[in-house]
This record gives structure tokens, sequence and C-alpha cells, in this order.
């Protein structure tokens, strides 16, 4: 019976979408992460008798026809893309992204990778870097005598020194933009890359093309609703339930068949 296979779709969707939700739920505090959600599409029909075609007995056309459907398929795990509420650290390498945009990262291999994470530190040699050491693009480094730094919203990065009156600038850090940001690959560890999908990279100053503003001594929070993500949850944990139950009744409905003499 083809709904053994159907259900069985059913409890694998209801699966992934647990599995999504699991991962939303993980990552509550996860510095600028954004919620995702499994997105579905029905699979292939089976056409019995397909709409339009002539009656054989007396040639009118069928107006529906008989499509059976043989279950549903994951489409997408779709990022949300929204702006996550800020929280105030007093860290001064502590910046914000206040609408569209990525920091660019510069990976060991060379590579460029993206982030939203503004939770900078300064490395050994006084380079501004990520938690995992990576370089913020483009290289910044802070003197070993600097005192306090300031970043303004269009990133540029001023240090301050006790034999000088007026600070100094550093550099400016940029942001980069993306067509089709949803089209970007996770990498982990709040990093992103470019795809196909997501069109290349736009560099420019913030505050500028579209981009957002920066926000110094902020980090901006995790976009994950708890409330929809337990909501979604139960609905998902039900909706496997329901297809078990299908699993169950159709074992039955086969025990029947098997037993009838």
């Amino acid at each position: 019976m083809r709904a053994l296979k159907i259900a069985a779709t059913g409890m694998s969707a209801q699966q992934l979408r647990v599995e999504t939700i699991s991962n939303n739920l993980s990552n509550m505090n996860t510095t600028g992460y954004n919620a995702r959600r499994a997105e579905f599409a029905d699979l292939h029909y089976q056409q019995v008798s397909r709409a339009g075609t002539v009656n054989a007995s007396d040639g009118t056309i069928l107006p529906t026809g008989v499509q059976v459907g043989l279950g549903v398929r994951p489409s997408a795990v779709s990022v949300y893309l929204q702006q996550g509420s800020l929280s105030q650290t007093g860290n001064d390498l502590d910046v914000a992204i206040q609408g569209n945009g990525y920091f660019e990262v510069t990976m060991p291999s060379g590579e460029s990778a993206f982030t939203r994470d503004g939770s900078f530190k300064r490395n050994a040699e006084g380079l501004i870097v990520t938690n995992d050491g990576y370089p913020v693009a483009p290289d910044i480094t802070i003197p070993d005598d600097a005192t306090n730094l300031s970043i303004n919203a269009e990133g540029e990065v001023y240090a301050y020194f006790n034999d000088a009156v007026e600070a100094q600038l550093l550099g400016q850090l940029t942001m980069t933009g993306f067509t089709n940001p949803k089209g970007l690959e996770a990498m982990g560890s709040n990093l992103f890359r470019q795809t196909e999908a997501s069109g290349a990279p736009n560099a420019s100053t913030p505050g500028e093309d579209g981009l957002g503003t920066l926000r110094q001594g902020y980090l901006e929070d995790s976009s994950v609703d708890a409330v929809r993500e337990v909501t979604e949850l139960i609905e998902a944990q039900r909706g496997y339930e329901m297809n078990a139950r299908v699993l169950s009744a159709v074992d039955q409905m086969m025990s029947a068949t098997t037993q009838v003499r």
C-alpha cells in the first residue's frame, strides 16, 4: 500500500522540522544568529486518470481526473533574516550592526568569510580578530600604548593615547552586502561563505549602498523567538504522531487482508 511510504515521508519531514527547531533553540544565545525554518513541497503524483481526457464510456471529458499524491519532501531550510535586539556590553571591541550587511573575515586559507558577530578581540600583534582569531578585514592594528578606542557609526576606528590630545585614526571597518543573503552557506562559528546563489560580495562603507551602521559597545542578540519555536515543536510532534498512526492503521488493514479466508 502506498500509504506506508507516504506516511514515512511525512514522519521524515516532521523529523527534519524538529531538528531545525532544535538548532534554533540551541542558538538562542548565539550572537547575531537568525532562526531557520524548514520548508516542504509535495512529491510526485501518480496519474490514475488525467484531467481533460476522454471518458471511454460516453466520450465526455473528465473534469478532474484521479491524481494520487506520493508524500512530501524537504524543499529548503531558509534563514529568516531579522534584526536581533542590541545588548549593551561596554567593551570597546564589541560592535553591533544596525541594519543589513556582514563583516568580512580572512580565513587561514586566504578565503573570505562573513559574519554578523561583532565580538572582536585584539591578538598578540594588536590586530583586530574574531573570537577564533581570524583577522577582520581590512587589517587594523591597535598600538600597544593605546589607552582607549572609539568606533563610530561609519566604522572609523580611533585610538587615544596619554601623550596626545586628539585621537589617531587607525583605519575604517568595512561591511559587505549580498544580493541574496539567504543564499550564503553557513560554515559554523557564526561564519558564512558566498555561493552562486548569494551572488558576489559588495564591500562598502557602513551606512552606504543599503548597508547598516555600526554601534560600538553593543552586540546583536539572536533573533530566535522561544515561544514560537516551542509552539512549532508541539505542532511537529503532533504531525509526527499522526503519520505514525497512519502507519499503524495501514498495518492493521494489511493484517485484516491477510486473514481473509
